[in-house]
């Protein structure tokens, strides 16, 4: 059974997910800020967080960045890779572009509907965790490999920690590399159905991914933007 890990400060709506969650085959666990979801999260054991971003004391953007970076406050988080998906209390995109570029895989603005969020956690989950049964070959291009089975991501024999949605668009694009795809096509590769809710979504992660790769956001030679139509990751750098 999966763990999910709600971190909000809101007792009502925390009851209800851990309520709701936990009858759709989930183990759900609740804490009411970020330092518990920290604490929680340095003894391991979870598939997945639930992030408000409005909360006392350290905010959710404070508790994403510090679990990206694999623990703060004197908190060590066992998996610096778990997937969050962020909960917004506005649904401007302000909320949504700074949760993306600190990490977090997907967000959903309050208020919504219990359904709505399920979906979104088992997406997350299935490109995150399940099973394949044939396991794609690893990929390599412009000096980036990729191994779908160990989620590994190298630049140059760098090591670079990527985010499921971030590991998995730049599989899409190093696997089509020399082709440019569209920024619908490139999401669509990512996530197995189409992402309309934020047109920017796709912008925001290759832009969060060039900076981890040490790419240039001015000259990029790993990711190119083709204006107007996508993103293309050449065979080769130069």
């Amino acid at each position: 059974m999966q763990t999910l890990l709600v971190i909000d400060d809101d007792p009502g709506l925390a009851s209800l997910l851990v309520e709701y969650l936990g009858t759709r085959g989930f183990r759900v666990e609740s804490v009411p800020d970020g330092m518990k979801g920290l604490a929680r999260l340095s003894r391991g054991d979870v598939d997945l967080v639930v992030l408000d971003v409005m909360m006392p004391g350290i905010d959710g953007f404070e508790t994403c960045r510090a679990i990206r970076r694999g623990g703060d406050h004197g908190h060590s988080v066992a998996d610096a890779r778990v997937p969050i998906v962020m909960l917004t209390a506005r649904g401007d995109d302000f909320d949504r572009i700074v949760g993306l570029e600190l990490g977090a895989d997907d967000y959903l603005s309050k208020p919504f509907n219990p359904r709505e969020l399920l979906a979104r956690i088992n997406s997350v989950l299935r490109r995150s965790q399940a099973p394949r049964a044939v396991v794609d070959p690893s990929v390599s291009a412009a000096g980036i490999r990729l191994d779908p089975a160990s989620r590994e991501c190298t630049v140059d024999d760098r090591r670079v920690e990527l985010t499921t949605t971030e590991f998995d668009l730049l599989h899409a694009l190093v696997a089509a590399a020399g082709r440019v795809i569209p920024r619908e096509g490139l999401m669509a590769a990512a996530r197995g159905e189409a992402w309309a809710s934020f047109d920017r979504s796709v912008d925001v992660h290759i832009s969060h991914i060039r900076k981890k790769l040490g790419d240039d956001p001015r000259r990029p030679t790993r990711i190119k933007t083709i204006r107007g139509v996508g993103y293309l990751v050449p065979r080769h750098t130069g």
